[in-house]
């Protein structure tokens, strides 16, 4: 009894107050997820850049038009160099001699393009899952709601199509409305994804589903749910800071749903709901991986201020920071076998296969020369 009731002491002690040690925790590199990370690069400007051709009626779009296209798909290079670094994807034709030049997508990539459309986008089960997705993001805000431009930084890893606002939310009325509310950031008036009406049977995190069904019981609050924990090989915790997550591991599990903002912003039991945040934000992506841009920017919304960045550092056994591809990007390990996905969601074997497409362009011959594109100081 004694010892049970200094151990409820403790816990109660961990949830209002700070007791993560003065020490550094320190960042060792992965070699596999930074490679599933680096497997990726151009991607998402690519695609991007293919779903706005296609999304022209013709299918094509000028040449000179690509120029104001650059910052807007975050290419690294002119729009023009990026073309011709991908001759498997995109060729450049003369619709008629009184017409400039027009890109557009090769046959095998347009082929790619309808197939992803049709079995992912477009069929009411993957459909279902994307707005389940989305409502579950909303609901992780409390309030039901983000501003537009917040999914929008999410909506490639959710693996939502590009036009998701009139392609997809627009059949979705039971489920979702576009709001204006107040920004938190800037204070001025934005566009905002907003819930209709709650959906509480939603609001199951995925380490509450697995624990109730590993118990075979129904989801209870209050348990002590521990995080698994993959470290790089050789990585090793110092041992006051093991012995510190050891004693963080045992506290109280808080929903990601729930709202915790009562408990003390510097204490071990917020830190455990931040990462509950946290974990439940990446396993919604189809990608398990984000750019930390991204989770940043949500977490200032939501009011954690810097409680992200924190449990990013504090955890590195949950969540792993890779520097590649030019920026940086928050995986979660537990998604992760060596470099690949545990679990494929479908899109992300599409998603593969377009990498596959890209990767034959240095076997391409360049037979789109196009007078002014190899130029290194082209204005596209």
């Amino acid at each position: 009894m004694a010892a049970a009731a200094t151990g409820t002491k403790l816990g109660r002690c961990l949830q209002q107050r700070r007791t993560f040690i003065n020490a550094r925790v320190k960042w060792v590199c992965d070699p596999y997820l930074d490679e599933a990370v680096q497997r990726e690069k151009n991607l998402k400007q690519l695609l991007s850049l293919k779903d706005r051709i296609v999304s022209s009626p013709s299918k094509s779009l000028p040449l000179s038009s690509l120029s104001p296209l650059k910052p807007l798909v975050n290419l690294h290079v002119t729009a023009a160099a990026f073309l011709q670094k991908h001759p498997s994807v995109f060729t450049t034709f003369q619709p008629s001699r009184s017409l400039p030049l027009h890109v557009r997508l090769t046959p095998q990539a347009l082929d790619l393009h309808k197939e992803e459309e049709e079995t992912i986008h477009l069929a009411p089960t993957h459909r279902n899952a994307a707005v389940q997705r989305l409502a579950k993001l909303l609901m992780l805000t409390g309030a039901g709601s983000l501003p537009l431009y917040v999914v929008d930084r999410f909506g490639f890893d959710l693996g939502l199509p590009h036009d998701y606002v009139t392609s997809l939310i627009c059949d979705y009325p039971d489920y979702f409305e576009v709001i204006e509310v107040n920004d938190r950031l800037n204070g001025g008036k934005t566009l905002a994804l907003s819930l209709t009406s709650p959906r509480e049977s939603l609001a199951v995190s995925e380490m509450e589903r697995r624990e109730a069904y590993v118990n075979g019981s129904r989801v209870k609050k209050g348990l002590r749910i521990r995080y698994s924990m993959n470290f790089p090989k050789g990585y090793e915790l110092e041992k006051r800071v093991k012995n510190w997550v050891d004693q963080w591991q045992d506290l109280p599990y808080l929903s990601p749903y729930e709202n915790a903002f009562h408990l003390g912003s510097c204490s071990d039991q917020a830190e455990k709901w931040a990462v509950a945040v946290l974990h439940e934000l990446l396993y919604l992506l189809v990608s398990k991986k984000t750019e930390t841009e991204n989770v940043v920017c949500l977490g200032e919304y939501l009011g954690f201020g810097t409680r992200f960045k924190k449990a990013l550092v504090h955890h590195p056994g949950i969540f792993y920071m890779s520097h590649k591809i030019r920026t940086q990007t928050v995986v979660l390990r537990e998604g992760y076998h060596k470099a690949f996905l545990i679990e494929k969601h479908p899109l992300m074997g599409m998603r593969h296969r377009y990498l596959y497409l890209m990767s034959r362009s240095g076997r391409v011959k360049k037979r789109d020369y196009v007078p002014g594109i190899k130029e290194k100081h082209s204005k596209l």
